[in-house]
């Protein structure tokens, strides 16, 4: 006899949402038959045609008090089938408990666990003094832009009244429990490199290759400064310096034609404490490095603005944030060693800090390896199901939280 929880949960990870075609429909049905599971009222909204935010209420006593958020995304990332011990869409469960499936860790588990751990509260009779939204929403690993920072600023965003929203975090292979409280920014650069263009058969100057060896190599070069400052000082965690990654090069036309430019693609990832408008012009002096006619665009991300970088921290200090001390009082009931952490990535809780909502990203996963984007992503279901009771707890004090 399996849980049906575990059930729910391997049943989402079948219904492929992968971008560019997710299956919507599928995924939203299944969300629908789940609200109705709740006893939740449930709403499809689409602020851009086909790419549907699905939002599930449960009215608190005191609708006045600002709300609880509890936030997931239905895309995953593609894969490899054949990386895979198992069909990564099929929710496979081994002799050992461990359920195999893109979405596992990133992150169908967390918006599973949501639902569970309300159905749970709901059936033992609880009831909440402010209202409970759980937002499933789309577009998350292709940065958000049709998803969650739209939503945010809709008109019925703004009627919600949030006050504070629990997102994705990621696996603690320790007895700990990683807890975000600010993440940094996602840029993705691509640097156009043009030279002399002939044959292949020539020793030609200034070509498009040499400039983009000298691009590639000051990149790769500051991504070698940080590296060595995060190994040195044993203080410092990946959040908390700046990392470049070369992941696109395009061009060419033929292989005996020396092309007049090349392009190369750069994710970089910006900790919170860097000056952003500083960070733009240190892109600009790498490129210049290596031509006065190298030039850089930003592909879907771009510098934020400066009313956008006010709120990039959630506060985490006791006694400090109502918010915060309900929470970490909530996980030291359920004895959680919590590790305060600056997420290496991007999630929707920036579109979320943007709009002055303190948001944390949480994914109730210990003892278990990070395979988020992975081959072969899997979470025991022992993990998943005392993450939900996990959620019970913490949910319950946000829910009830008096001040």
């Amino acid at each position: 006899m399996e849980h049906p929880a575990v059930t729910n949960f391997r049943n989402y990870i079948r219904i492929k949402t992968v971008p560019p075609n997710p299956d919507h429909a599928s995924c939203t049905r299944f969300l629908q038959e789940q609200a109705k599971e709740l006893g939740a009222k449930c709403e499809v909204m689409e602020y851009v045609p086909g790419i549907p935010v699905v939002l599930m209420t449960l009215a608190g006593q005191d609708p006045s008090l600002p709300s609880l958020l509890l936030n997931s995304h239905t895309d995953v990332v593609p894969v490899f089938p054949e990386h895979w011990k198992y069909d990564p869409f099929s929710g496979h469960k081994d002799d050992n408990g461990d359920i195999y499936g893109r979405g596992t860790q990133d992150m169908k588990c967390v918006g599973v666990q949501y639902l569970e751990a309300l159905k749970s509260l709901r059936k033992d009779g609880h009831k909440f003094l402010r209202t409970i939204y759980i937002s499933f929403v789309p577009d998350e690993e292709i940065g958000g832009l049709n998803g969650m920072k739209k939503f945010v600023r809709s008109d019925a965003f703004q009627k919600m009244n949030v006050g504070f929203a629990l997102d994705e975090g990621y696996a603690n292979p320790t007895d700990n429990f990683y807890v975000f409280y600010g993440e940094r920014t996602v840029l993705w650069v691509k640097v156009k490199c043009p030279g002399q263009p002939g044959h292949g058969s020539q020793f030609l100057t200034n070509t498009a290759g040499k400039t983009l060896q000298k691009v590639i190599d000051s990149f790769l070069g500051y991504r070698d400064e940080q590296e060595r400052l995060l190994k040195e000082n044993k203080n410092l965690r990946l959040g908390d310096v700046n990392t470049v990654n070369l992941t696109m090069l395009e061009g060419g036309v033929q292989y005996n034609v020396v092309p007049a430019e090349l392009s190369v693609g750069f994710d970089i990832r910006v900790t919170p404490s860097q000056d952003l408008t500083e960070f733009e012009q240190k892109i600009t002096s790498l490129c210049k490095a290596a031509g006065d006619d190298v030039t850089y665009e930003f592909v879907v991300n771009k510098i934020p603005e400066p009313s956008e970088r006010q709120n990039q921290l959630t506060c985490v200090e006791d006694g400090q944030n109502p918010w915060w001390d309900a929470f970490s009082q909530a996980c030291e009931d359920e004895d959680i060693n919590l590790d305060k952490q600056i997420f290496p990535g991007g999630t929707d809780s920036k579109f979320l800090r943007q709009v002055n909502i303190p948001a944390l990203g949480f994914s109730p996963m210990n003892r278990t390896p990070i395979l988020l984007h992975d081959h072969n992503e899997f979470l025991n279901e022992k993990v998943f199901l005392r993450g939900i009771e996990i959620y019970k707890t913490i949910i319950s004090a946000l829910a009830n939280m008096k001040v």
